[in-house]
């Protein structure tokens, strides 16, 4: 799973890095990102790179009410081609979400040890993901995302079972661009980041707040 990340790196990086040539949304530094809070994802409009603010946990357009989000917020690489609360949007509606790194809890015992994973590059990277627009009873329109996950490199095997799909730099317009319907080549996409290329460390649990699990 992924249920913890973070994005410090300054907005004017960010930008440069993704290519972004707009905004539409404010920017905050936040060390300790969570289901249900708002993220900033990346989305192709028009030939152009636009960073958008999307509420993290996908609502599907069908659904009844909102809380269907909750536990939305990770979609298996391994069957969001057929389950009908993603494939829609991997069709269409695909995202990446800049992150400076993730967190993933160890088990031990009755305790759960935090660990913070990134690139050896020490900079940001893209997160797959996919969205949505719900609209509200109430007939307000609601953004959602979710992050992808697939299994687990041999850097992360001993901490989770799953991890978050890391988009490699080269493969970041074809991800996103909605004009693209290779399905086969989407998916190959969606595999685990390269453990050499990424780097462990031990993260103050105090600082933290412990996924539901």
């Amino acid at each position: 799973m992924c249920g913890r990340f973070v994005l410090v790196t300054d907005l004017t990086k960010i930008m440069k890095e993704f290519a972004i040539g707009n905004r539409v949304s404010a920017f905050q530094p936040n060390w300790n990102i969570s289901p249900g809070q708002y993220v900033h994802a990346v989305v192709q409009q028009d030939g152009k790179n636009i960073l958008e603010s999307f509420l993290w946990g996908l609502i599907p357009p069908w659904a009844k009410d909102s809380s269907i989000g909750n536990k939305m917020f990770n979609a298996r690489a391994e069957t969001i081609a057929e389950k009908p609360s993603f494939k829609n949007a991997f069709q269409r509606r695909r995202c990446l979400i800049p992150a400076d790194g993730f967190y993933e809890w160890q088990k031990l015992g009755k305790m759960k040890k935090p660990f913070r994973f990134s690139l050896k590059l020490e900079k940001p990277f893209a997160l797959a993901g996919l969205y949505e627009t719900w609209i509200s009873p109430e007939k307000k329109k609601i953004n959602t995302c979710t992050i992808i996950t697939t299994e687990p490199n041999e850097l992360m095997q001993s901490i989770h079972n799953r991890m978050p799909v890391i988009v490699r730099k080269e493969l970041e317009g074809f991800w996103i661009d909605p004009g693209n319907n290779n399905k086969e080549g989407l998916l190959a996409v969606l595999k685990p980041y390269p453990s050499e290329e990424m780097m462990m460390s031990p993260v103050d649990p105090s600082k933290l707040i412990k996924p539901k699990s």
